[in-house]
């Protein structure tokens, strides 16, 4: 694997890897993301390029690739440059993987219409619940 430089506070590579493993519902294939950008009319990318993008091999593609990258994935071309950016993203993205799960997005769905008070008694309840289980104070504590 080559050294990547940091983009931002992360590298290209954990970037664009992330948003492999995070910004969809599956994982997605490199050749699914290449065929992709190339039925938008983005510029020519290969399965592989990508590969080596995700991998930290190849760390320096043009503008237009990392805006085809960027628009694969649903997020700004800001992503791969600005910190703020990429962690308002990553932020998003954890919520959107939270969603998923059928539990969570059942007991959302249930405290919608509670009081302030009640929604502040349920917050500190999950967060003592995390504390025995051992996990982060918040999701976000989790990213790469």
């Amino acid at each position: 694997m080559g050294d990547v430089a940091p983009v931002g506070g992360r590298t290209l590579a954990a970037k664009v890897d992330h948003l492999f493993r995070n910004a969809h519902r599956h994982e997605c294939t490199y050749e699914e993301v290449a065929e992709a950008i190339r039925e938008r009319g983005g510029p020519t990318i290969s399965a592989t390029y990508i590969w080596q993008l995700r991998k930290g091999i190849r760390d320096n593609p043009t503008k237009r690739h990392l805006e085809a990258l960027a628009g694969f994935f649903g997020v700004p071309p800001a992503y791969f440059f600005d910190d703020s950016v990429s962690e308002q993203i990553d932020a998003e993205l954890a919520l959107l993987s939270a969603l998923r799960d059928s539990s969570i997005r059942r007991m959302a769905l249930r405290a919608s219409g509670l009081s302030p008070k009640s929604l502040g008694a349920l917050a500190e309840m999950i967060e003592r619940v995390r504390e025995l289980e051992g996990l982060p104070d918040t999701p976000a504590d989790q990213a790469d």
